[in-house]
């Protein structure tokens, strides 16, 4: 039901850019827009309501996207970002602690996951749509093995809970890869400065304060069903509590979401929970 609500704001925005000029009258059967579209018309004697029409079409075809063509476009960016960060190789000592907290999760809760180090001093870790979970090496610093699973199965849970697909559409929208879309609503290849941008949307797009605490209890249910320590859950978060706002990365990611602290909290009180 919500994606038949946006496609049809999305068309009825098309629509309703088409029905009139600049001075009131009937844009007629509509073609001048159409062809906008098109590229056989317009250019600069293009009419304001031109340009709306195409822009309402670009929104039409983002919103119509497929949850499984949405998963490609984050494929797409994810391998954009592995050949643009400092992704650490296999022989790395971070990729190689990685792989072996890991091993046993790529295939996980009927998903299948895949494991990167960046090299970077930020204190952060993310996930997208396709399964892609990316840790930086600030993050494996400041974190035990423990800690760093909890924190592993935080970011698997915004996978399952579809957070990620959710982040990933709402970025599509809002950048210039959408106009990769064919004219059949499906996703091309996406360029190199289009990734750039659609990563520029990820990245300033935050989870709501109800999706990272799903994550986190997804997470505490993760570390419970695997029989690691749950307690790792609450470790976690005093350690980014305890960065005060003065590093970037994970800390100012959450910032706008429930306090480190009071996460930690809420941790301990579920994990000591009968």
């Amino acid at each position: 039901m919500k994606k038949f609500s946006l496609s049809a704001v999305a068309l009825a925005l098309l629509l309703s850019g088409c029905a009139t000029t600049g001075d009131g009258s009937k844009s007629g059967s509509g073609t001048s827009a159409i062809s906008s579209v098109l590229g056989t018309a317009g250019g600069s004697g293009s009419s304001s309501t031109e340009n709306k029409a195409g822009a309402a079409l670009d929104v039409f075809k983002a919103v119509t996207v497929s949850d499984e063509e949405l998963k490609t476009v984050s494929l797409q960016y994810r391998n954009y970002e592995d050949r643009t960060e400092n992704a650490a190789p296999a022989n790395n000592k971070y990729a190689q602690r990685l792989a072996r907290l890991t091993r046993k999760h790529v295939n996980e809760d009927g998903m299948k996951l895949n494991f990167k180090v960046y090299l970077s001093k930020d204190v952060n870790a993310n996930a997208t749509a396709d399964g892609s979970i990316r840790v930086y090496s600030g993050l494996m610093d400041m974190m035990n093995d423990q800690e760093l699973l909890g924190v592993i199965g935080h970011e698997i849970g915004h996978v399952k809970l579809q957070h990620s697909l959710s982040a990933m559409r709402t970025a599509y929208m809002a950048s210039a890869g959408r106009k990769a879309a064919s004219a059949a609503g499906g996703v091309g290849r996406l360029a190199d400065t289009d990734l750039g941008a659609l990563g520029e949307k990820l990245v300033n797009s935050q989870f709501s304060q109800s999706q990272e605490t799903a994550a986190d209890d997804y997470g505490l249910a993760f570390m419970k069903k695997h029989k690691y320590k749950v307690q790792a859950m609450e470790s976690a978060f005093r350690k980014i509590a305890s960065l005060g706002g003065k590093s970037g990365g994970m800390d100012a990611m959450l910032s706008t979401h429930p306090d480190a602290g009071g996460r930690a909290d809420r941790m301990r009180d579920l994990a000591s929970a009968k």
